[in-house]
């Protein structure tokens, strides 16, 4: 023990020379610098401090201080968000979209089952969980009894056709609660992590913020069919078609959001990797001969979002159960103009409310709006397909990616056309009318891709034009020149004695 007191003593002593001697450039302490060769090596003179070292002139300290600010700065821009987004951030808004996508899907096929309210109460949390033994469903079917649609539709359901009911609108609630911790939790990381640009980061969180809005809007939804004063007395218990409407437009909103920055992301990435094509691309796109092309792009997303809207009125009137024949209804190609703008549906003395009212709550006039609005968009699509097919400029400026998104375009509204049709011709079943509802989404997608490969992109612009600013970096020296230089300096720098 005494040894290694002693050994820790004397290791403690020789600590000071063995650092100078381990540390210290021998060799350069023995020719100290001429001022001709100070100046050389630092463009300027130099004061005589002290015997322990020099202090710069002037103009070496002016640039040792631009250089000491422009590493602050660089650090300082360091500290924030990186200018580009990880990739694994656009695979995960892409794969948040896909479950959005099939949310909707499944809320559609809990709509036509007529499951929506077999649930009458908003239990975000301990709700998680369904009936687990015969007591729990005793309880629940108890409060389903007492609900409007049980007493007017549902007077002789059992227990074991509750639980089917039951088990659809509960497996549509969590996986409402599935998409948004999915969101929520890696929302987070990533923006912790500094993983996305400080504009994605942004538009992340209003998604975040849109998800926990659309959970209201699917709870206010339901509330409106649990209660007799929210319907007309003797009516179809049903949720309100303008809540309903709310709900779907918001699930719209939030994977298109999804879908628009996740692609977004990539596009990024794919530009980057040859700024001179990307740019070659962004110059094409502007050219004053595709301006009516892209305008026409946006106007056409606008039109599908307001057909598919349309089409969330007629299924919250059940509007699709009228009329089930194409292109007429009834005698002509519209009903009477007394059954379409009707009084039934006015709440004023004078009937000035009689236009807006009949058009949103008048199923007659609601399913003929979606008609309406279902042949424009496909007539639209044709039109503007025919307009890159045969006009001589468009076909020979239009980029082949844009081309081929116009394709899928025309031939996801052929097929949306199709099931519309055939849904109402075979009374709503219930395949035909899911397939419907998914088709409407997949149309907007397509819309949307063929806009991100149109549209020219003001971030991605600013990403490639900064990319081509940056100055060709200097190959780096053979590790002889740094020990050749080393050397050389080494005889000319040391403190002045």
């Amino acid at each position: 023990m005494a040894s290694t007191s002693q050994m820790m003593l004397m290791l403690r002593k020789a600590a000071p020379r063995l650092t100078r001697s381990l540390f210290m450039c021998h060799h350069a302490c023995k020719s100290p610098p001429t001022s001709q060769q100070s100046q050389r090596l630092f463009g300027t003179s130099v004061t005589r401090l002290s015997n322990d070292g020099l202090i710069p002139g002037p103009q070496v300290a002016a640039q040792i201080a631009n250089i000491s600010r422009s590493l602050q700065s660089s650090k300082k821009k360091a500290s924030f968000f990186p200018e580009l987004s990880d990739k694994s951030a656009a695979y995960w808004l892409l794969g948040s979209a896909a479950s959005v996508f099939g949310i909707v899907v499944f809320g559609g096929l809990t709509r036509l089952t007529e499951s929506g309210l077999s649930i009458t109460e908003w239990r975000p949390v301990t709700g998680s969980l369904p009936p687990r033994n015969d007591q729990d469903w005793t309880a629940e079917f108890t409060k389903y009894r007492s609900s409007p649609e049980f007493k007017l539709l549902n007077p002789h359901m059992t227990l074991d056709e509750f639980k089917s009911i039951y088990y659809m609108e509960w497996g549509h609630r969590i996986w409402g609660r599935v998409v948004g911790i999915s969101f929520l939790l890696p929302a987070a990381y990533f923006i912790v992590r500094r993983k996305v640009s400080a504009p994605m980061a942004a538009k992340i969180v209003g998604i975040a913020g849109l998800i926990g809005f659309q959970g209201f809007l699917g709870w206010w939804m339901v509330k409106s069919g649990l209660k007799d004063d929210l319907f007309a007395p003797g009516s179809h218990p049903r949720v309100s078609q303008y809540r309903l409407t709310a709900h779907l437009g918001t699930a719209f909103l939030c994977y298109t959001a999804m879908l628009w920055n996740g692609l977004s992301i990539l596009r990024e990435h794919k530009l980057l990797a040859d700024p001179q094509a990307a740019m070659k691309l962004f110059e094409r796109l502007k050219r004053p001969e595709l301006r009516f092309f892209r305008a026409s792009v946006g106007a056409l997303a606008g039109l599908v979002f307001c057909t598919a809207m349309s089409g969330g009125l007629v299924a919250g009137l059940d509007a699709g159960l009228i009329y089930n024949e194409f292109p007429y209804m009834g005698s002509g190609l519209t009903p009477p103009k007394s059954e379409l703008f009707s009084d039934f549906y006015s709440h004023t003395p004078d009937k000035s409310d009689i236009w807006w009212r009949n058009a949103l709550e008048n199923p007659s006039l609601v399913q003929l709006d979606h008609r309406i609005l279902a042949t424009t968009t496909f007539t639209s699509v044709m039109a503007l397909w025919a307009y890159t097919k045969f006009s001589p400029t468009l076909g020979t400026m239009l980029p082949a990616a844009c081309k081929r998104g116009m394709h899928g375009v025309v031939g996801f509204v052929g097929l949306q056309v199709a099931l519309g049709i055939t849904t109402l011709l075979y009374l709503v079943p219930l395949p035909l009318a899911s397939a419907h509802q998914a088709g409407s989404l997949a149309l907007l997608s397509s819309v949307i891709i063929l806009g991100g490969r149109t549209w020219v992109p003001r971030r991605a612009t600013k990403l490639v034009s900064q990319s081509l600013a940056k100055p060709v970096p200097t190959p780096t020296r053979p590790r002889m020149w740094n020990q050749a230089l080393d050397q050389r300096l080494g005889k000319h720098i040391s403190p002045v004695s």
